[in-house]
C-alpha cells in the first residue's frame, strides 16, 4: 500500500485513496476465498460419486490451500499495479488543480493588501463601536421617553379624578373652574403683598 497520505485528496472525496484500494482489496480477498471453497465443495462432491476413490478430503483442502496461495500471490502482484495506477491517474488530485474552498490561495495577497484590509477592518470595528454607542443612547432616551409618558399618564389621571369631583359638586365645566381658581389665587396673593407693604410701612411710622 501507498505511504503518501494524500490528505488533499482525503479533502477533496471524504476519504483517503488508501483506505478505497484497501476495500477493494478486501472486498477481492474475500470473493477469491468464497470461489476456492466453492470449488472445493464442487470437487468433493464430484468425488463422492466416484466409486473407489483414493483421494480423501484432506488432500482436497491441502491442494485447494496451495492453490489459493497460488492465486492470492498473483492477484497480490497485479493489485499492486492496478493500486499504482489509481492512486496516479484516478485518485490524485493534479498539482495545478485547486478546491472551491482553496480557491482564495490561488491569488496570493501583497503587502499593500494586506494592509489595505486591516484598515478596512479597523474602520468597521470604530463603525460598529459608534453604532453600539448609539443604540446604548437610544435605549436612555427610550427608558426617558417611557419615565416621562409614565408621569403624563398620571397628571391625565389626576385631571380626570377632579374632573369627576368637580362634576360630583356641581361645576360643569373643570377648565372654567381651575381659570377662576387660578385667577382667584393671583388675587389672593395681591392682597397679601399689599398687606404685607401696608404693614411694613406702619411699623416704620
Amino acid at each position: 500500500m501507498s505511504v503518501d497520505p494524500m490528505t488533499y485528496e482525503a479533502q477533496f472525496f471524504g476519504f483517503t485513496p488508501q483506505t478505497c484500494m484497501l476495500r477493494i482489496y478486501i472486498a477481492f480477498q474475500d470473493y477469491l476465498f468464497e470461489v476456492m471453497q466453492a470449488v472445493e465443495q464442487v470437487i468433493l462432491k464430484k468425488l463422492d460419486g466416484i466409486p473407489d476413490c483414493d483421494i480423501s478430503p484432506v488432500q482436497i483442502r491441502k491442494c485447494t490451500e496451495k492453490f489459493l496461495c497460488f492465486m492470492k500471490g498473483h492477484f497480490d502482484n497485479l493489485f499492486s499495479k492496478m493500486e499504482q495506477l489509481f492512486l496516479q491517474l484516478i485518485l490524485r488530485i493534479p498539482s495545478n488543480i485547486l478546491l472551491p474552498e482553496d480557491k482564495c490561495k490561488e491569488t496570493p495577497y501583497s503587502e499593500e493588501d494586506f494592509q489595505h484590509l486591516q484598515k478596512e477592518i479597523e474602520q468597521l470595528q470604530e463603525k460598529y463601536k459608534t453604532e453600539l454607542c448609539t443604540k446604548q443612547a437610544l435605549l436612555a432616551e427610550l427608558e426617558e421617553q417611557k419615565i416621562v409618558q409614565a408621569k403624563l399618564k398620571q397628571t391625565l389621571t389626576f385631571f380626570d379624578e377632579l374632573h369627576n369631583v368637580g362634576r360630583d359638586h356641581g361645576t360643569s365645566d373643570f377648565r372654567e373652574s381651575l381659570v377662576s381658581l387660578v385667577q382667584n389665587s393671583r388675587k389672593l396673593q395681591n392682597i397679601r403683598d399689599n398687606v404685607e407693604k401696608e404693614s411694613k410701612r406702619l411699623k416704620i411710622s
